[in-house]
C-alpha cells in the first residue's frame, strides 16, 4: 500500500469553505434581522464557489474531473446493489453512487444561490435581483428557494449518513482525505495516476468566477 493524492488543493478547500458557509447561511436565516446581511454574502460566495468547482469538473485534476468518477444510472444503482451484498469495489475518488450525489449537491447549490438573488422576506430583506422582476415573481422564487432549502438538508443529511457508513461499517476514513488529500492504495492500480493541479489555473479560475457574481450584483 501506498499514499496517493487523491484530492487536490483546491477541492479540499472548496469542500471546507462550501462546509462553513452552509453552515453560517444557516443560522444566520434562523436569527434574521441584521445577520441577513450575512446570510446574503454566505450565498454570493457560495454562487462563486459552486461556478469555480463546475469548472474546475474539466480542468482540474484527475479526480477532480467529472469525467473521472461521472457514471450512468445504472453503474451507480450495481455499485449500490454490491455495496449491499459488501461486495462493492474500492474507488479512489468519488464512487459511483456517491458521484452522483455531488452532482445533485452541486445543482441545489447552484439553485439555491441563484434563487436567493430573487428571493424576498417580506420584511426589510430582498434579493439584489429582486426588483429586476414583478413582486408576484418573486414571491414564487422565494417559494422555491424555500422548498429547495429542503432538499439542501436533505442531501446535507444524506451525505452525513454516508460518511458515517464508510467509517463506521467499512472502517474506511473519508474525512482525512478530505484534509490531507492522501488517501492509501494499492502501487500502480491503473486509478493511482494523477493528472497534478495547476493551483495557476484554480486561482485564475475563481478569480473568473468571483468577478463575475461581483459585476452582476454591481450593475444592478
Amino acid at each position: 500500500m501506498s499514499k496517493i493524492l487523491v484530492w487536490d488543493l483546491p477541492v479540499r478547500l472548496f469542500h471546507w469553505l462550501l462546509v462553513m458557509l452552509v453552515v453560517a447561511s444557516i443560522i444566520s436565516v434562523q436569527i434574521g434581522g441584521n445577520a441577513m446581511q450575512i446570510h446574503m454574502l454566505s450565498g454570493y460566495t457560495v454562487l462563486a464557489l459552486v461556478l469555480f468547482r463546475i469548472l474546475w469538473g474539466f480542468f482540474g485534476s484527475t479526480h477532480a474531473r467529472f469525467a473521472s468518477f461521472v457514471r450512468s444510472p445504472a453503474t451507480a444503482l450495481a455499485y449500490l446493489g454490491a455495496l449491499r451484498r459488501n461486495q462493492a469495489s474500492q474507488h479512489l475518488g468519488h464512487n459511483p453512487a456517491g458521484a452522483w450525489s455531488v452532482l445533485a449537491m452541486l445543482i441545489v447549490l447552484l439553485v439555491q444561490a441563484c434563487t436567493g438573488l430573487f428571493a424576498n422576506d417580506d420584511i426589510a430583506t430582498e434579493g439584489p435581483l429582486a426588483k429586476l422582476v414583478s413582486k408576484a415573481l418573486s414571491d414564487r422564487i422565494t417559494g422555491i428557494h424555500h422548498l429547495n432549502s429542503k432538499l439542501l438538508f436533505a442531501l446535507i443529511g444524506l451525505h452525513l449518513s454516508a460518511v458515517a457508513f464508510y467509517v463506521l461499517g467499512k472502517h474506511e476514513d473519508l474525512v482525512k482525505p478530505m484534509i490531507t488529500g492522501f488517501k492509501e492504495a494499492v502501487a500502480g492500480r491503473s486509478d493511482a495516476k494523477q493528472h497534478p493541479a495547476r493551483i495557476w489555473l484554480a486561482a485564475l479560475l475563481l478569480a473568473l468566477c468571483a468577478g463575475s457574481v461581483y459585476l452582476l450584483l454591481k450593475t444592478v
